[in-house]
């Protein structure tokens, strides 16, 4: 009797088994739902945690090596007493193109992930407002922009996609860089510049520039091979990539920040056990405090170390003169983003960019568009 209910026991087990490789089969391993319950253990055997997939941020990023990794893959584990664990890959490592992240989080692919908003550009460009190009000079003005949209993002997330928005980072300044002397903005007339999105574009271009749509990788060839002389990127990043010595002047105007939004599947998110769902409603948002503090403090410290200042602790010191945001700079930045990048942005998504932003930014900024009718 013993010998055929053990198996019985290890026939279901099998069959399991064999649908879980099914239902897997051809998803990366971080994006495959959770296997089905096995028959119960003997109560000899101690069960393991629930356990978490997670999709991160950029590889490589201190906002990821330093702040998501180690919340997911250790201090999960310790808040909940061993309770619950989770696994996170990069999304850049995680073979998941950016701009398909949306899609594959409502679909529940991938139950939690972290998407850049810069990827929302083509399909959803509503969703880019609070980081258009010029228009937050500084963190404490991001902040209060993004405070602003905040609802209506998360409230758009959850009722047209299925995704629940549970943080919010952020990258530090995107400012630019040039190989020739640079005495303020204006000087970008004329120079190609690398730009990472369509705003960057219209900025850059409104001063006479020449944008250069570049991906992060391309960065440095593009700047050695000659195809652009100067490029907007974070200050740490850009000197991790060695722009302190490939340049010599670095403006300190933040063109641009980089938003990204970690979600979860709504369906992912409801099942989750309820005191699993209690405890990151509490933990996620000190995470994302932990990451914007990060992403304030390396903004100085990339702007130090570009200068080869003493403060610089964990990036490579250059002696690169740093281009302060002059009374015309300012003058610039605020008539390029009334003038071109704002009515641009709404030229390219229509009347739902112009309700969005009427209902939430541009109260704050006095800064109201047409809608297009």
């Amino acid at each position: 009797m013993q010998r055929s209910r053990r198996s019985l026991m290890q026939g279901l087990g099998a069959r399991a088994a064999a649908a879980w490789a099914v239902l897997a089969c051809g998803l990366p391993a971080w994006a495959a739902p959770p296997a089905p319950a096995l028959p119960p253990a003997p109560p000899a055997v101690v069960a393991a945690p629930y356990k978490l997939r997670v999709v991160g941020g950029l590889a490589g990023i201190n906002q990821y090596t330093r702040q998501e990794e180690p919340f997911w893959s250790k201090e999960l584990k310790r808040l909940s007493g061993g309770r619950f664990d989770a696994e996170i890959v990069p999304f850049d490592r995680a073979g998941v193109p950016g701009s398909e992240m949306l899609r594959l989080l409502q679909l529940g692919v991938v139950p939690f992930g972290t998407t850049l908003m810069s990827s929302f550009t083509a399909q959803y460009p509503e969703y880019t407002a609070p980081d258009l190009a010029g228009l937050n000079p500084d963190i404490a003005t991001l902040k209060s922009t993004l405070a602003a949209f905040r609802p209506y993002l998360e409230k758009s997330l959850r009722d047209q996609h299925g995704v629940e928005a549970l943080a919010i980072y952020v990258y530090p300044a995107q400012v630019v860089f040039c190989k020739r002397p640079l005495r303020g903005l204006a000087d970008l007339a004329g120079r190609r510049t690398r730009v990472s999105s369509s705003t960057q574009a219209d900025f850059v271009g409104a001063l006479g520039g020449v944008p250069v749509l570049t991906s992060f990788a391309q960065i440095v060839p593009s700047l050695t091979e000659g195809n652009t002389e100067c490029a907007i990127t974070g200050t740490m990043s850009g000197n991790t990539l060695g722009l302190a010595t490939l340049t010599s002047h670095v403006h300190a105007l933040p063109v641009t920040w980089g938003l990204a939004v970690f979600g979860a599947n709504r369906a992912a998110w409801d099942s989750l056990p309820p005191e699993l769902r209690m405890l990151l409603r509490r933990e996620l948002p000190r995470l994302e405090a932990a990451i914007w503090q990060e992403s304030e403090r390396e903004t100085a410290e990339g702007m130090a170390c570009n200068r080869g200042d003493a403060s610089c602790t964990s990036g490579r010191k250059g002696k690169m003169v740093t281009v302060p945001v002059s009374a015309e700079d300012e003058r610039r930045r605020q008539e390029i983003l009334a003038s071109t990048v704002l009515p641009r942005w709404v030229q390219r998504c229509g009347v739902r960019c112009a309700q969005a932003w009427n209902q939430t930014i541009g109260p704050v900024r006095g800064l109201p568009v047409g809608t297009g009718k």
